[in-house]
C-alpha cells in the first residue's frame, strides 16, 4: 500500500466511523456535526517530498525550512527562481527588471506541437515568462545586480530572450557599479530558435568581457544541473566560479560521453566535487552558507577597489581589485 492510499483509507475511516455515531446518535456530543469531505490526493502528495538521493519520505514544510536540502543525506533540491531569490536576497529588496522582454518564434519551429504552444505551456507550468528573471536586490544589505534561471521553463534553456536580459543586466550593472551574479540551472541553447539560441553564447561572454574592463565583479554559481551552452559560455567565464553540493554540470552529457570514448566515466564524473578537484570551478558552497559566502565576496572586493585614477601614482596593479580575472 502506498502513502497516498494509506491517508486516503485512513480518512474514510474516520468518516465511516463518524458517520455510524451520528446515524446513532443524530449528533456527536450533543452538537450537528457534518462530515468533512476526504482530503484529496493532491493534498495528501503535497505534505511529503521523497527525496530523489536517499528516498526518503520528508516532510514538506520541514524541507522548505531548511531550504529544501534533506536533512538525512545533505542532497539539495532544485528550487524554482522565486524561492531562490527568495532565498539569497534581502526581504523587499529584489527590483525584476526587463519583465516585459517576452519570447517570440522567429523560425516558425514545429517539431511535435508549434514552439509557440510550448511557449504557453512552459508559463503557465512555471508561472514566468522567461526561463530567466533578473534585476537588483540588497544581499546582507550589498547591492548587487542579479539573474535567476528558471529550469521549469524549457528546461532553464538558453534562448534569444535569456542572452538579451543578461545583457541588459550585465551592461546596467557596468553603470550603476554593481557587482553581477548569475545563478545557472539549465540544459543549454534552446533548439527551438536554432543558430539564433547559439548567438547568445558570444552575446552574453561580450557583454562580460566589458563587466571585466569595467573592473567589475562577477559571481558565476552553478545549480542542479548546467549543461550545454549556458556551461560553454557565461556559466564558467565568472572571476569566482561556485557550485552546490552534488550539481550535475558539463557540455554534453553523461551517456553521450560514454558511447563516444567507449569507456565508462567514474561514478562522480560531472559533479561538482569532480570539477572543484580537477580545478574547473573554485569552490562548493553548501546552500545554508551560500547567502553570507556571497556577500563576503562582494564586501571584500568592493573594499579593496579602487577607482581607476584615485591611487596617486602607484601604478597600475594598485587600480586593480584583488579579485580580478587573470
Amino acid at each position: 500500500m502506498g502513502l497516498k492510499d494509506f491517508f486516503k483509507n485512513r480518512q474514510l475511516k474516520k468518516a465511516e466511523k463518524l458517520q455510524g455515531k451520528i446515524a446513532l446518535n443524530g449528533s456527536v456530543n450533543g452538537h450537528d456535526i457534518k462530515t468533512p469531505p476526504p482530503i484529496c490526493d493532491d493534498v495528501l502528495c503535497s505534505l511529503w517530498t521523497k527525496c530523489q538521493s536517499c528516498k526518503e519520505l520528508l516532510y514538506t514544510s520541514d524541507l522548505k525550512k531548511n531550504l529544501s536540502v534533506c536533512k538525512n543525506c545533505g542532497y539539495h533540491h532544485r528550487l524554482t527562481s522565486q524561492e531562490r531569490i527568495d532565498q539569497l536576497v534581502d526581504y523587499g529588496s529584489f527590483i525584476e527588471i526587463d519583465e516585459n522582454v517576452l519570447p517570440d518564434d522567429p523560425l516558425n519551429f514545429v517539431d511535435l506541437k508549434p514552439y509557440k504552444d510550448r511557449l504557453k505551456e512552459a508559463a503557465k507550468s512555471s508561472g514566468v515568462k522567461e526561463a530567466i528573471i533578473t534585476g537588483y536586490g540588497n544581499i546582507n544589505n550589498s547591492p548587487v545586480a542579479l539573474g535567476v534561471m528558471e529550469f521549469q521553463y524549457i528546461g532553464g534553456s538558453m534562448g534569444s530572450v535569456v542572452g538579451e536580459k543578461i545583457t541588459r543586466l550585465v551592461e546596467s550593472a557596468i553603470l550603476k557599479r554593481l557587482p553581477v551574479i548569475l545563478i545557472s540551472s539549465s540544459g543549454g541553447a534552446r533548439m527551438h530558435e536554432g543558430i539564433l539560441s547559439l548567438m547568445q553564447m558570444a552575446k552574453t561572454s561580450s557583454a562580460l568581457k566589458s563587466l571585466h574592463e569595467a573592473k567589475l565583479l562577477y559571481i558565476s554559481l552553478l545549480t542542479e544541473p548546467t549543461f550545454g551552452g549556458v556551461t560553454a559560455s557565461f556559466a564558467m567565464l565568472g572571476d569566482i566560479i561556485m557550485a552546490e553540493p552534488q550539481a550535475r554540470i558539463g557540455f554534453a552529457g553523461r551517456r553521450v560521453i560514454e558511447e563516444t570514448i567507449r569507456q565508462k566515466l567514474p561514478k562522480d564524473f560531472q559533479t561538482a566535487e569532480y570539477l572543484l578537484e580537477n580545478g574547473q570551478i573554485d569552490m562548493v558552497v553548501p546552500r545554508t552558507s551560500l547567502k553570507n559566502t556571497i556577500c563576503d565576496l562582494v564586501r571584500l572586493h568592493k573594499q579593496n577597489h579602487k577607482p581607476i585614477g584615485s591611487n596617486n601614482g602607484k601604478g597600475i596593479f594598485h587600480e586593480m581589485p584583488i579579485l580580478a580575472r587573470i
